[in-house]
């Protein structure tokens, strides 16, 4: 039997309340917009409702506006991966503003996949 196509919905995306990396509950949604006011912990991105794609493997990038890591060099875009659990899943993919806040202004794209098949993909412009 043929496995099911992923079905792939944006529940939401722009400006949430935080969110806690090590719970299972993702943020709640503030305001859906793509222009995100640059302050010192605002957290950004979208939420993903995923079906029919369990154990399907997620990769996700953050390519940001240039800015220095820890080290002084520009920072790498995020990259991660991780896999689908349920067969109703939501997925959460954001970040939060960090001091210094000047440098974090500018276009924030994010895009997920699904077993290496574009997902999602949003622009948010921090200002």
């Amino acid at each position: 039997m043929a496995k099911k196509k992923p079905d792939v919905t944006m529940h939401s995306h722009g400006q949430y309340d935080g969110w806690d990396r090590e719970s299972k509950e993702l943020p709640n949604l503030l305001k859906i917009t793509t222009e995100i006011k640059t302050d010192l912990d605002v957290e950004f991105g979208y939420i993903l409702r995923i079906r029919n794609a369990r154990n399907s493997k997620i990769t996700f990038c953050i390519d940001h506006p240039p800015f220095m890591d820890s080290t002084g060099k520009p920072a790498a875009p995020f990259e991660g991966e991780l896999y689908v659990k349920t067969n109703d899943f939501r997925f959460f993919l954001g970040d939060t503003i960090w001091l210094p806040i000047e440098d974090k202004r500018g276009e924030w794209h994010l895009t997920t996949w699904i077993d290496g098949k574009k997902v999602a993909s949003k622009t948010l412009n921090l200002t």
